[in-house]
């Protein structure tokens, strides 16, 4: 009995471990972004998506699962040959996603590797029709038709290239080299035209500052000068003003003093030392009224001439009358503030006054 008993709790855990075996065969979980190719008996059957999923156990099979995520392959650096026969290195990156699970399974062994040399095929052909400065200045062109090429092919084989970089370009050492001294010169040349540049507009700048200095001196002079002429004319028309106003003083005290022949004969040789002023007078001459200025002063002092008042004093120390009866002559608040309107329109000379003047002048000469 108890062997009998024995083998039967055998078979019942083996039962078990075949049940739970076959439960765990038949059931599939698949992730999210993930998918999963069944076959059944070697051939396809279904795809199942993310979720729970019950499979025949020993009879259909589960190939691992494919990502449906966008993958980014970065690719080695592929030697191309460019139209002008300079072998380059670039390195290229594609973006793709598988779109269909059957297809990128039954379609291609490997799309990874087949998207690979795809690039490179196709990176060659775009490339050999440029020269080294249309490849290093058109990366967006060789992107743009590498993207087209990879996806109208890729496309059959359930898999979306969404994007194609060109991550590197590496020319020959000997190009780069030129190419630094290319750079160099024309930095060179750029900083040269900068400089020249520079100083130009400050040489313009400068000029003009010149410019604009002169005529502000210019200015600065002729208003200068304007203000100094008008100074001097002022002065000059207020000494012509004082110095007429001084003459008409004159003139008025003279000939309201009723001067003498007597007078007027010894003003007129006081005069004469005058002829003779200044070291490069060497000659002068005399006048002919010298004579009878001569003679009219010697008759004013011989004792015949003299006034009675003058023969009857014998006192020295007795004072004598002058010669001229002159009146006090005050300086008032008008004579020391020049009249300009007299100065423009004249100095008015009584008629009378110029006369007696003009006779007395006569009877002198006489």
């Amino acid at each position: 009995m108890s062997i009998i008993n024995l083998t039967v709790a055998i078979i019942l855990i083996a039962l078990i471990i075949l049940v739970i075996t076959v439960l765990l065969k038949a059931v599939r979980i698949i992730p999210q972004a993930r998918a999963g190719i069944v076959e059944r008996l070697g051939k396809y059957h279904t795809t199942l998506n993310p979720g729970f999923h019950v499979t025949v156990p020993f009879v259909d099979r589960v190939l691992p699962l494919i990502d449906l995520r966008e993958q980014v392959v970065s690719f080695p650096a592929q030697s191309v040959i460019t139209e002008d026969n300079l072998v380059v290195g670039i390195d290229t990156v594609v973006y793709f996603q598988v779109t269909d699970p059957k297809a990128a399974t039954y379609e291609i062994t490997n799309y990874i590797h087949a998207v690979d040399e795809l690039t490179s095929a196709t990176l060659r052909n775009v490339v050999g029709g440029l020269n080294l400065e249309e490849t290093l200045t058109s990366r967006d062109k060789i992107n743009t038709e590498l993207r087209g090429v990879l996806d109208t092919t890729t496309g059959r084989w359930g898999i979306r290239v969404s994007r194609v970089d060109i991550k590197e370009i590496q020319p020959p050492h000997s190009i780069q080299d030129s190419m630094e001294k290319q750079m160099r010169a024309e930095r060179d040349r750029r900083a040269a035209i900068l400089t020249a540049e520079g100083q130009k507009q400050s040489q313009i700048l400068t000029a003009e500052g010149d410019s604009r200095a002169a005529i502000l001196r210019a200015e600065g002079e002729k208003q200068s000068q304007i203000l100094t002429a008008e100074g001097d004319a002022k002065s000059a028309i207020l000494r012509a003003d004082g110095e007429a106003q001084a003459i008409q003083k004159v003139f008025h005290a003279i000939h309201s003093s009723n001067p003498s022949q007597k007078l007027l004969t010894y003003q007129y040789l006081q005069t004469l030392p005058k002829l003779a002023e200044g070291d490069a007078n060497k000659l002068w001459f005399i006048p002919t009224e010298l004579g009878d200025a001569l003679r009219g002063i010697g008759n004013a002092f011989t004792p015949g001439n003299l006034g009675p008042d003058v023969e009857e004093q014998t006192d020295e120390s007795a004072p004598v009358s002058p010669i001229v009866d002159t009146p006090v002559v005050r300086i008032t608040e008008e004579d020391l503030n020049p009249n300009l309107d007299k100065l423009d329109s004249g100095i008015e000379i009584p008629t009378d006054t110029a006369t007696e003047t003009t006779n007395a002048l006569d009877d002198s000469t006489r």
